[in-house]
């Protein structure tokens, strides 16, 4: 069947709808909200998705729900928004002039000053509320990682946060009451064509399904896929990059599937950080502070794991612990795939075992067992919505003498590449798991790693952290393992 083409991109900008033909695969929603919608509620403060000034809602439908999402509008490019829904701060105020409960809030509680950081604010806590009316501290603090304020101080925001629900009925809120009109008009906007503009570097395309987009990429193996930008969007924003043409993917609901096998889960290239935390801290309790440390609230959202594995950076979060768990990567090109167990995918810096043409396609991750013992660990100069300055992976299995009868221990940020630690492995496997163990095996770091100084870390501090985290492992579970196993009193006494 031969494929229906669109040469626009289609969604809805508050209350109207805006079609546009002309867009370049660089036009970032910020500068379309402020150049040429004039909507400049929306602030450009860093440009990298870290500030929050920039913050906006994006609603999509998946298998029909319509969800709405906190993004950073400076690094989601235009050309990804076809078929969603977006809405700015411009929208929350009555015509009246009468201001939306997180408005009022937010002035009730005094939780603005100079106000430049205040609509990212605002549009953070507006998505939180309408996910959870009642929110508690912690759960207001996590929808905030990714919002900066310079002035105020987050004690009134977070107070304002937990006055909403006092001030107004979220039964009331437009994006509840208008989410069935909203809901057909987006039916009406994903009409499931295969959606091109332009020409050469200027070119963007939007594939109609899973397999359009193997074909696109087989016969354009050059072009940049952009799925959550929250990577490729600082190439435009601080690098200035020619990233043309561009393929977007984060329509492409075969791409978002989460399928829980018997024996492991399978996560697809599309799923974002946030949509796969339920069932990740489901399977793998131990991955919670990681997978809530990763980016703020918006990058979660937009960002997805299969990204993070596709661009091989050394210094991604989730490499490390998915190499311990001993995840597979899903490879297709064309109509043939092939699996590559995800320590083999990374190469060498820059490079990955991805053929031209060839794409992730989904991650598949084995669940751990009964005697499994597992951590990860990620060390930053920020607690929250930081780059990993070192994150660390460690598993083992222990035999009845309490003896490692197998170790993985996987890390980022100490090479080119996400890497595993085998001579370290390879001293702690037989031995048993006491601190004397640990000690030699700590001394074997540096024959896996000769990590680099940058404005991160330096290699010392790199090397010491690596040796520190090994011990921190066993310390945290060499009890626990006796404790619920009660059987390694002689190993351990």
């Amino acid at each position: 069947m031969e494929l229906q083409i669109r040469n626009s991109i289609r969604f809805l900008l508050n209350d109207k709808v805006v079609e546009r033909t002309d867009v370049s695969p660089t036009e970032t929603l910020l500068d379309f909200l402020r150049l040429d919608r004039k909507l400049r509620g929306t602030k450009e403060g860093c440009a990298e998705g870290d500030c929050g000034a920039c913050t906006v809602l994006v609603g999509r439908l998946f298998n029909g729900l319509l969800k709405y999402e906190s993004v950073n509008a400076c690094i989601r490019f235009v050309g990804s928004l076809d078929g969603c829904h977006v809405v700015t701060v411009e929208a929350l105020a009555g015509s009246d002039g009468t201001l939306h409960p997180v408005q009022q809030a937010m002035v009730d509680t005094h939780a603005s000053q100079c106000g430049f950081c205040t609509p990212g604010f605002v549009m953070s806590l507006y998505g939180l509320w309408m996910q959870n009316a009642k929110p508690n501290i912690q759960e207001i603090e996590k929808s905030l990682q990714g919002n900066l304020c310079r002035c105020t101080g987050y004690a009134a925001i977070i107070r304002a946060a937990e006055s909403v629900t006092a001030i107004g009925d979220l039964n009331k809120d437009p994006l509840v009451t208008e989410r069935a009109r909203v809901t057909q008009q987006l039916l009406a906007l994903k009409d499931g064509k295969h959606v091109v503009l332009g020409e050469g570097k200027q070119r963007l395309v939007l594939p109609a399904n899973v397999d359009d987009f193997a074909d696109v990429l087989e016969r354009n193996p050059g072009a940049t896929i952009v799925a959550g930008s929250t990577d490729v969007g600082l190439w435009v924003t601080k690098f200035m990059r020619e990233i043309g043409p561009v393929v977007f993917l984060s329509h492409l609901d075969d791409l978002r599937l989460i399928t829980e096998d018997d024996d492991r889960l399978m996560l697809g290239a599309g799923v974002s950080y946030t949509e796969a935390y339920p069932v990740i801290i489901r399977h793998f309790p131990q991955l919670t502070e990681l997978w809530n440390r990763i980016g703020g609230e918006q990058v979660r959202n937009m960002g997805t794991v299969g990204g993070n594995v596709a661009n091989g950076s050394p210094i991604g979060d989730t490499p490390p612990a998915l190499i311990g768990l001993g995840a597979t990567v899903q490879l297709r090109k064309g109509n043939n795939r092939r699996s590559v167990p995800i320590e083999k995918y990374f190469i060498e810096y820059g490079k990955q075992d991805r053929a031209p043409g060839e794409f992730v396609e989904a991650i598949h991750i084995p669940y751990l067992g009964s005697d499994d013992i597992y951590r990860v660990y990620k060390i930053s100069k920020r607690l929250d919505e930081d780059i990993s300055s070192v994150c660390g992976a460690f598993r083992i299995t222990l035999d009845e003498r309490g003896r490692v009868e197998n170790a993985i221990i996987a890390f980022g940020g100490m090479a080119g590449t996400p890497k595993r630690a085998s001579a370290v492995e390879a001293s702690l496997t037989g031995a048993v798991w006491d601190e004397g163990a640990i000690e030699k095996a700590a001394a074997a770091f540096s024959d896996d790693f000769t990590p680099l100084t940058d404005w991160r870390a330096s290699a010392d501090y790199r090397l010491l952290v690596a040796k520190n985290l090994l011990r921190r492992f066993y310390l945290e579970t060499g009890g626990e393992k006796l404790v619920r196993l009660n059987r390694y009193e002689p190993a351990f006494g």
